[in-house]
């Protein structure tokens, strides 16, 4: 690590687990000029491919998972935490996988997280997801709840 000041000699006084231990914070302290910093350090992950439904591949993007969720919890009473904590246990569940992982597989860690927080998401979610063909089937869903 370098200093503002050029040096790269320093110092760790302090190291910590930050973010459920997916990186740590180090303060340091500069050997030549004696100024403090702080660096992170965070886990290099190998990037998750999605194969997707049409047999397309792309990189696995929390980001998707959030906004997906965040539609299906409007207006709900469901917080920015409690969605945060859905999707990195979806995350979690993603990078269990070795190298690839099927969108259908990712859609069901999202319905499972949905399910457990609430059922008007879940079935917002489910309506989009499924993507049923008509009334029936749509209510057949329903009823299986």
């Amino acid at each position: 690590m370098r200093c503002t000041c050029g040096s790269e000699e320093s110092k760790v006084i302090d190291s910590r687990a930050v973010e459920e231990n997916n990186s740590i914070r180090r303060r340091r302290v500069c050997e030549k000029c004696g100024r403090r910093f702080t660096t992170y350090e965070i886990i290099e992950e190998t990037p998750i491919l999605v194969i997707k439904s049409n047999g397309d591949r792309q990189i696995f993007n929390a980001s998707k998972i959030k906004s997906g969720m965040m539609k299906a919890c409007e207006k709900r009473p469901i917080s920015l935490e409690q969605i945060d904590q859905m999707v990195r246990n979806v995350e979690h569940k993603v990078y269990t996988h070795d190298g690839e992982i099927f969108s259908k597989q990712i859609g069901e860690f999202v319905m499972e997280e949905l399910k457990n927080i609430d059922d008007v998401a879940y079935v917002r979610f489910a309506a989009v997801y499924k993507k049923f063909k008509d009334v029936d089937s749509f209510m057949e869903f329903l009823k299986k709840m």
